[in-house]
């Protein structure tokens, strides 16, 4: 399956049980909702999907269940965060075998590459796979700036396709769109960035918080890409105090609560993770209770 790379990606996390153990049948819960609310395409395996703990087996289980549950509606696309530049490989060939469309690509893990290491890495990986590869370019979680200069070296491989836009610096945007015009698709990775992002001119929103509320994070999106900033900006102006709780080094903790305060999730999270107790548990719950209690009347978006 080709991959577009515009519209709503969530980057879904992983439901465990309370033995620790991939909670598939509360997984396909929150993929049916998220396939409801018309998301364009999923990401499994990022950051917020815990995985740094995951094993090679439950990354196999978890592609080639949503691979089957999506059943070709939307391309699946799989993370992919490794040191060794063979290992990433590795990872690669494995996401194509397991019915995997696409790769969100990060820079190598643990070593602060420079840019000619970065730009090695990316072209040796994406020429050894004809998946569809989105770059995600967050210098302030992993110390590794692709530049406009290293993307200026990744224009020669065609399945470089597209940038996960975490610089936290909304002006690169429009450096990208002048720089590249449409050659790479970019897609707002930092959930409090994102309408001014698809303003400037994002193709697509790379999100956290649709992991709980799909619907809104789609009507945020299709609204503004059909003129009507208006609406577009009131549900925005209501979710950004649940879209900050994706800034927090606990995303994945404060995600999960959000999840399953609305019934598409648990807490359950993984080890070294811990779940929430306490004044911080009673602090985010907070947010998201008054922010349930005044959950906006969305519009018919999904005809936009």
């Amino acid at each position: 399956m080709s991959i577009e790379w515009k519209g709503i990606f969530p980057a879904i996390t992983t439901k465990f049980t309370a033995a620790d153990e991939l909670d598939l049948p509360l997984f396909e819960k929150n993929l049916e909702a998220q396939l409801s609310a018309g998301i364009d395409g999923i990401i499994l395996g990022g950051s917020l999907g815990e995985a740094s703990t995951l094993t090679t087996a439950e990354k196999e289980i978890l592609t080639k269940f949503t691979v089957e549950k999506v059943a070709g509606r939307i391309p699946v696309v799989l993370g992919i965060a490794e040191g060794a530049t063979r290992e990433a490989i590795n990872q690669a060939a494995l996401a194509k075998k397991w019915g995997a469309a696409g790769l969100m690509l990060l820079p190598p893990m643990r070593y602060r590459s420079d840019d000619r290491e970065t730009a090695t890495w990316y072209k040796t990986v994406a020429a050894s796979t004809d998946l569809s590869i989105i770059v995600y370019n967050n210098p302030v979680d992993y110390k590794i700036e692709v530049t406009l200069d290293t993307f200026d070296q990744l224009q020669e491989l065609p399945n470089i396709q597209a940038v996960k836009e975490s610089t936290r610096d909304v002006s690169n945007v429009t450096r990208m769109i002048s720089r590249f015009g449409d050659r790479f698709k970019i897609l707002c990775g930092l959930d409090t960035l994102a309408l001014e992002e698809m303003v400037l001119g994002a193709h697509g929103w790379v999100g956290g918080l649709v992991a709980a509320f799909p619907a809104e994070t789609v009507a945020v999106y299709r609204l503004a890409k059909a003129g009507r900033i208006k609406e577009a900006l009131d549900i925005y102006r209501w979710f950004l105090p649940l879209l900050e709780l994706d800034l927090s080094a606990k995303l994945v903790q404060y995600i999960k609560l959000a999840e399953a305060e609305v019934g598409l999730g648990s807490e359950h999270v993984r080890a070294p993770r811990l779940t929430l107790t306490g004044a911080e548990r009673e602090k985010v719950l907070q947010v998201i209770r008054t922010s349930v209690a005044n959950r906006p009347t969305l519009p018919d978006y999904l005809s936009l």
